[in-house]
């Protein structure tokens, strides 16, 4: 199953719907959407949903739905992403199956361990940095924890995919890479600049070119 190095996230914007976020970010070479929808009832987010999923199959990208297993389920979606405080993957697991993507959020090593037993296919570590993007925003890491946190995943021999999330820049993607991550996770630095996609593809490149050359040392 592959999950991809950059993890573009919508978020709730009075000027543009979710969808449109979504376009624009697919049109930078965004092929991982995330749908964060919050304050809508289930009819309402499961239409942003579908008009979503709408543009996503049309650019052949991934669709992930924030928080909401029955919506990911009734839609088929690609998968769902879970908080720390939303439902266990393990549940998740039972009510969509295997052919479906599970994520979960960690800020600590007992987090990582649990969701790597609980099986889910890729981890968000985070926040990396303060951002308004989430509420009650759990303690920052900042670099050094996450080079302590990835060394300690690679001691117990826990290898799933790890993305950052929280207040990522562009010119963090070499530090971020280099300490082990396998991608990153942005929503604002995308969906708030001027030129959206433009900035989605100055992400696209910075991680491929990093990656390529830290595996090809």
């Amino acid at each position: 199953m592959k999950i991809s190095k950059l993890h573009y996230i919508t978020q709730d914007l009075t000027h543009i719907p979710h969808w449109e976020q979504a376009r624009l970010a697919c049109e930078g070479g965004a092929d991982w959407v995330q749908l964060r929808v919050k304050n809508q009832d289930f009819d309402a987010w499961k239409q942003t949903a579908l008009k979503t999923q709408a543009i996503c199959k049309a650019f052949g990208a991934t669709l992930i739905i924030n928080d909401n297993v029955q919506i990911a389920k009734e839609i088929q979606a690609d998968g769902v992403h879970l908080g720390k405080t939303d439902a266990s993957p393990i549940e998740a697991r039972t009510i969509l199956g295997e052919n479906y993507i599970i994520g979960g959020t960690s800020n600590t090593f007992e987090d990582l361990a649990f969701l790597h037993e609980a099986k889910v296919n890729y981890i968000g570590l985070g926040p990396f940095r303060f951002t308004k993007t989430k509420q009650n925003l759990s303690p920052i890491l900042g670099l050094e924890k996450y080079q302590s946190l990835l060394a300690k995943c690679k001691i117990a021999d826990l290898n799933l995919p790890i993305v950052g999330i929280g207040g990522v820049l562009l010119s963090d993607v070499e530090d971020l890479l280099l300490a082990g991550l396998h991608g990153i996770a942005v929503s604002s630095v995308i969906n708030l600049a001027e030129k959206p996609s433009e900035v989605t593809s100055d992400f696209m490149k910075a991680l491929n070119e990093k990656y390529h050359v830290e595996h090809c040392k």
